[in-house]
């Protein structure tokens, strides 16, 4: 998943992700990885290296927004999932950061956090900023919003929540995004369709709904994972035929 920059120089963020797969999936590139002892850490540092070692820092011009580049997975032979960011911007010069690392359920959001933030935090990103405009000082902001944080948070996910739930309740969180940025004032910065994957310990990566440039009839080797997410609306038979296949 990313956010913020589109591309970098001639080149889009899709483009360069694909590279990077053919890259780490060469044993024989400096970025290979071996499929028995890879880790996400360290597909995280090599996607690091190669955006911004390899594509960013070498431009004349840097762009003057971030990119925000998420890696998740398992590692080789661990069975707990982990989420790693990538920063690209003109002064990121340290190494990837952790976002989640546990066998335990939880979010990650980025781009347009704010919808997101009040659904799922029950607060605004800017609530401290509120508290101080109000007369509070430092200390007792970070109380307040301490204490914010651990009563108003939403229990929506659990480790145990069905695949199929969890690519739902993404799809919803995108949604509502897209509708909330939709009516605040100046550009939509969130819209268009919705691509949604999953992950998973022994199966992979599977796409559960995936854009095309042509018909889903024309691309026969893609398959759906989520029973109630056909490739191309309209077209439940093709989607329930292609999920035979991948099952």
């Amino acid at each position: 998943m990313t956010c913020g920059l589109g591309n970098i120089g001639a080149e889009s963020i899709s483009s360069l992700a694909k590279d990077l797969r053919i890259l780490l999936m060469d044993t024989d590139s400096e970025f290979g990885l071996d499929p028995e002892t890879y880790t996400i850490e360290q597909v995280a540092k090599n996607t690091r290296a190669f955006l911004f070692e390899q594509k960013y820092n070498v431009l004349e011009s840097k762009p003057q927004s971030d990119l925000s580049f998420y890696v998740g997975g398992y590692s080789s032979g661990s069975g707990a999932p982990e989420i790693w960011l990538v920063t690209i911007n003109a002064h990121a010069g340290s190494s990837p950061e952790p976002q989640r690392l546990s066998e335990g359920g939880g979010l990650v959001w980025g781009g347009q956090p704010e919808a997101i933030n009040r659904l799922v935090s029950g607060i605004g990103i800017n609530h401290a900023a509120v508290l101080r405009n109000a007369g509070l000082d430092d200390p007792v902001v970070q109380r307040v919003s301490d204490a914010l944080a651990a009563g108003m948070q939403m229990p929506f996910l659990h480790a145990a929540m069905p695949v199929q739930d969890a690519i739902e309740f993404a799809d919803f969180l995108v949604e509502t995004t897209k509708r909330f940025v939709r009516f605040l004032p100046g550009a939509d910065t969130v819209g268009g369709d919705t691509d949604i994957a999953v992950v998973t310990k022994h199966e992979g990566f599977k796409w559960a709904r995936r854009k095309h440039f042509f018909s889903a009839s024309l691309n026969p080797t893609e398959v759906s994972y989520g029973a109630r997410y056909p490739v191309e609306k309209g077209k439940r038979g093709h989607a329930a035929q292609e999920r035979a296949v991948d099952a």
